[in-house]
């Protein structure tokens, strides 16, 4: 299991953060997704058998926000 943390511009309120949490939570192989808000950092916990972490900076920027 690989755990990482995301320097994640763009999130401002509880909408983004359920935006954030929901689309990467889904994701295959992700098994923990927390955003703080205050700090502009999303963790992540993932297994990299199973979901890239190019796949998961591509989640985040789909729905709207820049992985910095």
């Amino acid at each position: 299991m690989q755990n990482i943390t995301l320097n994640v511009q763009g999130m401002s309120c509880g909408h983004c953060v359920k935006a954030v949490e929901g689309s990467v939570g889904q994701l295959e192989g992700v098994s923990q997704v927390a955003v703080n808000l205050a700090e502009a950092k999303v963790e992540i916990s993932y297994n990299e058998s199973q979901i890239s972490l190019d796949k998961i900076k591509e989640t985040i920027e789909d729905q709207g926000y820049d992985v910095v």
